[in-house]
């Protein structure tokens, strides 16, 4: 089985406007994603995929392999699918470039799922720690059935707590991995209402009766979307190398 790992980059960003460039420890957002997923034991071929010739120069000084895609691309997805026209592959994993906390033992969980279990897509989640983020319609919830596929993706409080209390309760990390066939199926499909009400492409996929399994990892990174984000990650980064968890949970 072959493996590819597709970063979509674009340059623009309402809340951070030049965010694959932008540095932590002398290095670029995107060049710190790019080095998690070139992780030798992943054995995956990894592409960065943006429209953008600034992003493109940038990464190839530090050695990437850049596909430039169209910049009508709807959304990461769509700029993953038109990347790797072409390029061989049976399952994909797409990284965001905002992800500088992945571990690549993550990236290799989503790889060994989809092989094993021949799955049409998979993704993660990570218990939620505190009423706060429980509570945040930035955390983007996950409710599973028994097996481990997703039932609901929600930025409200899901599920509901009206009498027990020992439920888990799981965030999602936004990183999904696709076989070759589903994203070239899930592309074609029409935006679903619910994915337009919540702002989840995902649900794209359980609201036209597919399915999508979720893998619990320990995870206590975030993706950069803020300035704010951007000098939290340089003050952790700045202490450590980056997080080191026990993968998967269960």
């Amino acid at each position: 089985m072959k493996r590819l790992i597709v970063i979509p980059a674009r340059y623009a960003s309402t809340r951070l406007p030049g965010k694959p460039l932008r540095e932590i420890r002398g290095k670029s957002l995107i060049q710190l994603v790019y080095e998690k997923a070139a992780d030798p034991g992943l054995k995956a071929r990894v592409i960065i995929a943006t429209d953008d010739e600034r992003i493109e120069k940038a990464a190839r000084v530090f050695g990437a392999e850049v596909v430039m895609t169209s910049p009508e691309c709807r959304s990461g997805t769509d700029r993953v699918h038109e990347a790797i026209s072409g390029l061989e592959g049976d399952y994909i994993v797409n990284l965001q470039g905002d992800e500088p906390f992945i571990h690549p033992a993550m990236i290799d969980a989503l790889f060994t799922a989809m092989e094993k279990e021949h799955l049409d897509m998979a993704t993660l989640c990570t218990p939620i720690k505190d009423e706060r983020e429980f509570n945040n319609p930035d955390t983007v919830k996950v409710v599973m059935d028994c097996t481990g596929f997703a039932l609901y993706f929600s930025r409200s409080p899901i599920p509901f707590l009206r009498g027990r209390q020992d439920v888990p309760l799981y965030a999602h990390v936004g990183i999904y991995a696709f076989s070759r066939s589903f994203l070239a199926r899930f592309v074609a499909l029409e935006k679903s209402a619910l994915e337009e009400a919540e702002s989840l492409e995902q649900l794209r996929v359980l609201e036209n009766g597919f399915r999508i399994k979720v893998i619990p990892v320990a995870y206590d990174g975030f993706g950069i979307d803020t300035e704010e984000d951007l000098k939290r990650a340089k003050t952790i980064l700045g202490k450590t190398e980056g997080f080191n968890p026990d993968f998967p949970l269960g």
